[in-house]
């Protein structure tokens, strides 16, 4: 059997071809799911690869992942964080939502919802909600970003600063607990940034691939209270900073 130096050394030689999945790697090195997540650690520990969700990719491709290939990661764990979001919106008449795959699920529930006007950036909420009886949907026009289809910019942020939102909802590439939200842009933050200071609640939508993840340099942070709604796949480990934070309310989806 090759020893752990070799396999990483492989491993990290294979991920600059492309993304995989840590059941992939598993079955092909004949070893276990954790002893492969452990390689991927300590090759990412190393700034060699990037986390992602279910597996990893080479830290010299692409910070981002295009949003077509992420649309087909963590569908479940999606829709169960957009159903504990859901409530969120429940006494709201007016949201904010972030662009991103997430934040789709989540939009796809409050349409058949109703009664409630929606702001968003994302053009997979717009294309959700458009037309939808009972969805007042505010397109928040600006450049539009190829990789994940969300509208950033001048233009966008002018639109943002002219209202206020009972209640934002935002994706992230990366959350830290005392830190906030990374993005691979600083216009993607700046937008966020705004976000949440125009918005009475906000809540992070994100999967527990992103939990600790920091790998992009530009930050949104949180000087009030806010929530992250999370999947049930997040560890006591990655969770434990976010109950210690005193601005952070932690909400877990069931699976």
């Amino acid at each position: 059997m090759m020893n752990g130096a070799a396999r990483r050394r492989e491993i990290r030689d294979l991920l600059r071809v492309g993304p995989i999945a840590v059941a992939e790697l598993s079955e092909r090195y004949n070893v276990s799911e954790s002893t492969i997540r452990r390689d991927l650690a300590r090759l990412s520990e190393s700034g060699e690869i990037v986390r992602t969700y279910g597996g990893a990719l080479s830290s010299g491709t692409a910070e981002e992942q295009p949003l077509r290939e992420r649309e087909q990661l963590a569908g479940a764990e999606k829709a169960a964080i957009a159903r504990t979001a859901e409530p969120h919106a429940a006494e709201c008449r007016l949201v904010l939502l972030d662009a991103g795959t997430t934040v789709g699920a989540l939009a796809g529930r409050l349409a058949a919802r109703g009664g409630l006007t929606v702001a968003t950036t994302g053009l997979t909420s717009i294309n959700i909600l458009a037309g939808v009886p009972g969805i007042e949907l505010i397109v928040l026009g600006g450049t539009v970003r190829q990789l994940s289809l969300g509208m950033v910019g001048p233009l966008a942020e002018s639109a943002v600063s002219r209202l206020t939102a009972d209640a934002a909802f935002l994706g992230a590439d990366g959350v830290v607990a005392g830190r906030g939200i990374c993005e691979a842009r600083p216009e993607q933050t700046a937008l966020k940034q705004l976000m949440i200071d125009r918005s009475r609640e906000v809540c992070v939508l994100a999967d527990s691939g992103k939990l600790g993840r920091a790998n992009s340099h530009w930050w949104a942070t949180f000087d009030r209270r806010w929530t992250l709604i999370t999947d049930a796949s997040a560890t006591e480990e990655q969770l434990r900073p976010f109950h210690a934070d005193p601005l952070c309310t932690v909400e877990v989806a069931a699976p």
